[in-house]
């Protein structure tokens, strides 16, 4: 079995009662609570709306996104594979009501510069890094 982050992104359909949306989330839950125990979800949690963004150039309030990239809160799918693992994901009663879920592989290994990954520099990294000031 495989690790896969789940993000929850986007926000409720504004058309929908509190009521309707009050519904599929406590059609979520008994969801989550089945996958949970069949062994193919792993807690995590919603995120609440403040935050900090943090850069190079400092602390500022954020993230400032599109409502459509908004990620509310995220989870832990185990899976075969990433395709099993979205098909897994279609089954949340969240979709009927706007929300949409991002799946991403966990890589097990830690990032390297000297192996292929996600973090390692493309090979013409140098070429297009900007011009370093001073």
């Amino acid at each position: 079995m495989n690790e896969y982050l789940l993000l929850s992104r986007g926000q409720w359909d504004a058309a929908r009662s509190p009521a309707e949306i009050q519904a599929v989330i406590d059609a979520f839950y008994a969801w989550h609570a089945r996958l949970v125990t069949e062994g193919k979800f792993r807690s995590g949690q919603r995120l609440a709306k403040a935050a900090k963004l943090v850069t190079r150039s400092g602390i500022t309030d954020g993230p400032f996104t599109e409502a459509k990239e908004v990620i509310g809160g995220y989870w832990f799918v185990r899976a075969g594979s990433l395709d099993e693992a979205a098909r897994i994901a279609a089954d949340n009663p969240c979709l009927a009501c706007g929300l949409a879920f991002e799946i991403r592989p966990i890589e097990a290994e830690q990032a390297s510069a000297f192996r292929d990954s996600n973090e390692t520099p493309a090979p013409d990294w140098l070429a297009r890094r900007p011009p370093q000031a001073g």
